[in-house]
C-alpha cells in the first residue's frame, strides 16, 4: 500500500503568498468597483530590456533552422553564459569562481528548496527570522524541522536568529551550533544589508563549527552602498563553508522568464565529500536545464546594452523604493530597508497584528502588502511593502495610506 511523506500534512496552512492572493481576490469578487493596487509579492513589472528582447528573438530564430537548433541543454548550463556569469560577477569583483563550478537552473527559488536534498536529514538548521518561507518550508517537507508549536509558530528543530530593530535586523551567531546556515542579503523580507566585516565573521564561525551557508544573493543588484558585499565569496575562507544562490528574476525582471543559478565551490567537503559532485549528480538526476533562449537572454544581461538598460531598471524601481520609505516615514510610521533593497519594512501601528494591518490597508486604502508574521515569529507586529509596482501605482498606494 502507498504511503504519504506525511512531512507534508505538517505544514501549517498555505504558503504565505498563496494566502495573501486568496484574501484579495475575495476581497475583489466583492468588491468589483474597487482598483486593488498590490504592491504584495515581489513581482516585477517593467518589460525586459530590449538588449534581452534581441537576444531572445535571435535565440528564437536559432532553434528554427536545423544547423543551429539546440536541444537539451549541458547538465551545468552552457558554457557561454557561465563563462559569462564568471567573468561579470566573480572575477570583475576579485572573487575566484571557476565557470564549472556554476550551476545553471530555473530560479533561485527551486534551487534555495532543493540544496537541502545533499545534507543528512539529521543536520540542524538555522534561519534569520523573519525569513523567506521557502527555506524552512522545504526543510518542513523533507523531515528535518521537528514538531510545530501553533501557539509559538516555530519549529523544536529549527534554530531561530531573531532580526529586530535592536540589532538592526541583522541576524547574531546563535548559540546553540548549528550544521546549515541560511542566510539572505540584502534581506527578503525586511531589506536589511550586511557590511563585509560582518559577513567575515559568518564565514569565520561556519569554517569553525563545520557548518555550511547557503547564501541567498537574489538581489545584490539592488546594492548601492561601497561597503555592503554582492557575493559571500568577498570574504576569505567563503570557498570553504558557502554556497551561493543567485537569480535573474529581480535583476533582469525574468520572473516570467525563469533564470538563476547556483555555485558550489569544489573546496567545500562535509565529512570528506565535496558538495559540488553531489549537486551536480542531483541536478543531472533531477533537471534538464534552463531553455537555450532562456539562457541566451540570460547572457545579454551582461552585455554593454543590457547592464545599461538594466541600470536604469533598477534604478526606477529603488526611485519607487525611496517614496515608499520617505512617504511612510512622513505619515509616521517606523520603517527601515528600501536603500540597498527593494523592499520596505514597517512598524504596524497601535500594536496591530501584520493580519489586522492587512486587512486594514485593504479595506481602508485598497493597498496589498505582505504581513511580516508570515515570514517567522520576529515578524510579527511588522509589514513589508515591495517597489516593483508602476511609479504611478506606487505614488498612489502611498498617499491613499497617508491619506488614513
Amino acid at each position: 500500500m502507498a504511503k504519504l511523506n506525511d512531512n507534508y500534512l505538517k505544514l501549517p496552512g498555505s504558503y504565505l503568498f498563496s494566502t495573501v492572493a486568496r484574501k484579495v481576490r475575495e476581497y475583489q469578487e466583492a468588491n468589483p468597483d474597487k482598483k486593488v493596487i498590490k504592491l504584495s509579492i515581489g513581482d516585477v513589472t517593467q518589460p525586459l530590456a530590449p538588449a534581452i528582447i534581441e537576444s531572445l528573438h535571435k535565440a528564437v530564430d536559432e532553434m528554427g533552422k536545423a544547423e543551429t537548433f539546440r536541444g537539451y541543454a549541458p547538465d551545468l548550463g552552457y558554457e557561454f553564459l557561465r563563462n559569462t556569469i564568471a567573468e561579470k560577477d566573480y572575477k570583475a569583483k576579485g572573487c575566484n569562481v571557476s565557470p564549472d563550478e556554476i550551476f545553471v537552473s530555473d530560479g533561485a527559488k527551486s534551487d534555495s528548496a532543493n540544496i537541502q536534498e545533499i545534507f543528512s536529514i539529521d543536520n540542524k538548521i538555522a534561519v534569520g527570522d523573519p525569513v523567506y518561507p521557502v527555506y524552512v518550508d522545504s526543510n518542513v517537507m523533507a523531515g528535518r524541522t521537528g514538531t510545530y508549536d501553533k501557539v509559538k509558530e516555530t519549529w523544536s528543530d529549527v534554530i531561530y536568529m531573531p532580526c529586530v530593530a535592536e540589532n538592526n535586523f541583522v541576524p547574531e551567531i546563535p548559540k546553540k551550533v548549528p550544521d546549515l546556515i541560511y542566510l539572505c542579503f540584502p534581506n527578503n523580507p525586511t531589506g536589511a544589508t550586511i557590511k563585509k566585516a560582518q559577513l567575515q565573521e559568518w564565514v569565520d564561525y561556519a569554517n569553525k563549527v563545520g557548518a555550511v551557508i547557503i547564501y541567498d544573493a537574489a538581489y545584490e543588484a539592488y546594492i548601492s552602498e561601497a561597503d555592503v558585499p554582492h557575493s559571500i565569496y568577498e570574504c576569505e575562507g567563503a570557498r570553504t563553508c558557502a554556497i551561493e544562490l543567485r537569480s535573474f528574476s529581480k535583476n533582469a525582471g525574468f520572473t516570467g522568464v525563469r533564470l538563476g543559478f547556483t555555485v558550489v565551490p569544489k573546496e567545500l567537503k562535509v565529512d570528506g565529500v565535496a558538495l559540488h559532485g553531489l549537486w551536480a549528480r542531483r541536478h543531472g538526476t533531477k533537471y534538464n536545464g534552463a531553455p537555450y533562449i532562456v539562457q541566451r537572454a540570460g547572457e545579454a544581461v551582461y552585455s554593454e546594452a543590457g547592464q545599461a538598460q538594466l541600470k536604469a531598471q533598477v534604478a526606477y524601481y529603488m526611485n519607487n523604493a525611496k517614496y515608499i520609505y520617505n512617504g511612510l516615514k512622513e505619515a509616521g510610521y517606523s520603517v527601515s530597508g528600501g536603500v540597498n533593497a527593494p523592499y520596505v519594512w514597517l512598524r504596524t501601528p497601535g500594536n496591530m497584528t501584520s493580519w489586522e494591518f492587512f486587512d486594514y490597508l485593504l479595506e481602508k486604502a485598497n493597498v496589498v502588502g505582505t504581513p511580516g508574521s508570515g515570514f517567522g515569529p520576529s515578524g510579527e507586529h511588522y509589514f513589508r511593502v515591495n517597489a516593483f509596482g508602476s511609479y504611478e501605482n506606487t505614488v498612489e498606494a502611498i498617499n491613499r495610506i497617508k491619506a488614513l
